[in-house]
């Protein structure tokens, strides 16, 4: 990600701007506020996650950045430029769909290269950018094969270099992993970041994949029902999220409240501790001067490989759920755990105090 400042030290302009972007779909007496006031700023050659559930707008958002839809009120700059009512074609942006939308009796070159046909570049120039972006996905060598000779994640680097090879300032992605399996779809996230870094443009990149937007985004929105309920990096929305939906979205909802809260922490409200955060200890075990103790039974044990989700039903009420490692048990051993007594031992400064809704 850039610093957000030229050579000779002037702000530079955002990618992208969004103010008080709204779009409805529907009549008067049946609408749906699929986006609700959205602002948010996009640096140039960020690398931005927006991520949320189905239906949380987030998708409608980049659609109406891509043109594809117009907003009902609001105003679109992109790199300063209000392109609110504009065509697609005339915003200096490129699409990557989760389906990648390629050409099947095109071989991978001439769906690369299709694009810079239709806007009458020549003939050579075509042949050495489409060539340029091949080398930029990794692709170089397979121009003569049609997509159906070739894997997900070869489909899925075709499209990304034909959306490349326009050289446009904002790239959007909406959900280009989506098809893929979990292990390429790993793969692919290292691949889409290390590609990002190099041609140095804007990635905006829609997802509902919290691993995927932690894993791969300087900055990440979260949406939920057309709005931004929190946006920052990643380790601050994990670490420090503002809302309780926040908090149960981005990784698992870990969440005291009330009584609970109360006879746990000493405080009314409501707090998240994130599971990895918990250390699973012995009854009676006492914590540290700066620790957090709570008792309880477990109620259910979900044996991951290399770790143990254990969900905690609390004498003080409510469930949490702690992580064991798995250093020397099996899946034999921490089964035995479900319905043992235990304490949970967590350090003050890791229970985030949530707003109340």
């Amino acid at each position: 990600m850039t610093d957000g400042v030229t050579a000779g030290g002037a702000p530079r302009t955002p990618a992208i701007t969004l103010v008080g972007l709204r779009k409805t779909f529907g009549t008067a007496d049946m609408a749906v506020h699929a986006v609700d006031g959205v602002d948010l700023e996009v640096a140039d050659g960020e690398f931005f996650a927006m991520l949320g559930p189905s239906g949380s707008g987030k998708t409608t958002v980049l659609r109406l950045i891509a043109g594809f839809e117009r907003p009902t009120e609001g105003t679109i700059l992109l790199g300063g430029q209000d392109v609110t009512r504009m065509a697609p074609f005339q915003r200096d942006v490129n699409t990557v769909f989760q389906d990648y939308a390629l050409f099947p009796h095109l071989n991978v070159e001439e769906n690369v290269g299709y694009g810079l046909k239709v806007k009458g570049v020549g003939r050579e120039e075509r042949k050495e950018r489409t060539a340029a972006a091949l080398v930029t996905v990794r692709l170089q060598g397979l121009g003569d094969r049609r997509p159906s000779q070739l894997s997900g994640g070869q489909r899925q680097r075709v499209a990304l270099a034909r959306a490349l090879v326009n050289r446009p300032r904002v790239l959007l992605l909406d959900e280009p992993l989506g098809a893929l399996d979990l292990k390429l779809r790993e793969q692919m996230q290292v691949e889409l970041k290390a590609i990002q870094r190099e041609v140095g443009i804007t990635f905006v990149f829609v997802t509902h994949d919290q691993e995927e937007a932690l894993t791969m985004s300087d900055r990440v929105a979260v949406f939920n029902h057309g709005r931004v309920e929190q946006m920052g990096p990643p380790a601050e929305i994990y670490e420090r999220p503002s809302t309780p939906f926040v908090a149960g979205f981005v990784g698992t909802s870990n969440l005291l409240r009330e009584d609970a809260a109360l006879a746990v922490i000493g405080s009314d409200g409501v707090f998240s501790v994130r599971p990895e955060k918990i250390r699973v200890v012995d009854p009676g075990t006492e914590p540290r001067a700066e620790e957090t103790a709570a008792d309880g039974v477990v109620k259910e044990v979900i044996y991951a490989g290399p770790t143990t989700r254990l969900v905690v039903g609390l004498d003080a009420g409510g469930d949490l759920v702690a992580l064991h490692q798995n250093l020397e048990s099996s899946s034999a051993d921490v089964a035995e755990m479900r319905g043992r007594r235990l304490r949970l031992i967590w350090r003050r400064q890791h229970a985030v105090r949530l707003p109340q809704t």
